[in-house]
């Protein structure tokens, strides 16, 4: 179905539309059919000033990316030094799939906003890509979390266990993992016909997320694995940090809340509940809404807000609250600020 024939299919059932408003408010007793209807009818008539409020966040947030994580970028890979080392690897690696994923949902809000129509296959591989950066960065946060576990608990045999070109293999595991997962679920949603074509013209991810939750029992089995998934990996971070501080409890690095390991200890796990919080929100969400404990246009929103605000937040915060807690980073982007201020100031030679 093309977009004249989603214009078409509006404009017949516009009257019934505005009946069924109501149904859309309440979300009580609806068959899939009616939802996927419904949810049709939201995304081609969205209120387009609350739309482009959503837009701010992602904005807000891509442009604070590019101001910042391009300069760790360089810095991690310019220097020889620092790229040898594992904890700088991943987390270069974390800050390119970040930045990607900005730049990804950036322009989807962006064209959603502006009520732009992609072709199915283009919206497809634009979520596709999107769940691939998203998996990566998820993968590699819980992979900075096991480094610094193994690298404070085993520090005699660290280098051992994870030299820099066993790093890179992981890397690579790490984003063929971001790529198969999201695969999968993809393939399952095109084999079974999950799809709705005028709502990938729209290309809202809320309402694909919603639509997604409400569709076949192997979508919904896609959708409990990734939730397992998901928490496993939350269950190995818990778990990682809980051993770090009672072992470290010891050593007396917690008599002061003020000590350097104190405070980064605290963004650490700070960053990281803003990675793994959108999640838990978006989950409990499309439960109450499965289940017509919430409204559905509720849902809508919630989701929104979980995807253009909550999931932008930990991408802007990691940068600045991990990555420039590093010294050898942050000194190494204050002499290439220096130097080029010297460059700038530095008088003419002058001419004999």
């Amino acid at each position: 179905m093309d977009f004249s024939s989603c214009a078409l299919v509006k404009k017949e059932n516009a009257t019934e539309y505005r009946h069924r408003e109501t149904e859309f408010n309440s979300s009580s007793n609806l068959d899939d059919a009616s939802l996927y209807y419904l949810l049709e009818e939201w995304a081609l008539n969205p209120s387009g000033t609350n739309m482009k409020m959503f837009l701010i966040p992602p904005v807000v947030g891509l442009v604070a990316g590019v101001l910042i994580i391009p300069a760790i970028l360089f810095v991690i890979f310019s220097t020889f030094s620092i790229r040898q080392e594992t904890r700088y690897l991943l987390l270069g690696n974390a800050l390119l799939s970040d930045l990607i994923y900005l730049l990804f949902y950036t322009l989807s809000a962006a064209l959603n906003a502006a009520h732009v129509h992609l072709p199915k296959e283009v919206c497809v591989l634009l979520l596709f890509l999107l769940a691939v950066a998203y998996c990566g960065g998820l993968f590699t946060a819980a992979a900075i979390v096991l480094d610094t576990y193994i690298a404070i608990l085993f520090p005699l045999r660290y280098i051992a266990i994870l030299p820099p070109s066993r790093t890179k293999k992981i890397i690579v595991l790490l984003w063929m993992c971001s790529g198969a997962f999201p695969g999968i679920f993809f393939l399952v949603l095109s084999s079974t016909h999950s799809f709705v074509p005028c709502v990938l013209e729209m290309c809202s991810v809320p309402v694909i997320l919603i639509l997604t939750l409400n569709g076949t029992d192997a979508v919904k089995l896609c959708f409990w694995l990734s939730t397992t998934v998901i928490f496993l990996c939350l269950s190995l971070i818990f778990c990682c940090y809980a051993i770090l501080y009672f072992k470290t409890k010891q050593l007396g690095i917690w008599e002061s809340i003020c000590s350097r390991a104190s405070v980064t200890f605290l963004m650490h796990n700070t960053v990281l509940f803003f990675y793994f919080f959108p999640l838990l929100a978006l989950f409990v969400e499309s439960f109450l809404c499965i289940n017509v404990v919430i409204r559905l246009q509720t849902g809508i929103w919630v989701s929104l807000t979980v995807c253009n605000v909550l999931m932008i937040l930990p991408k802007v915060l990691f940068p600045f609250l991990y990555g420039l807690r590093y010294r050898e980073i942050s000194a190494s982007l204050k002499s290439i600020v220096r130097r080029k201020h010297l460059r700038l100031v530095s008088p003419a030679p002058s001419q004999s």
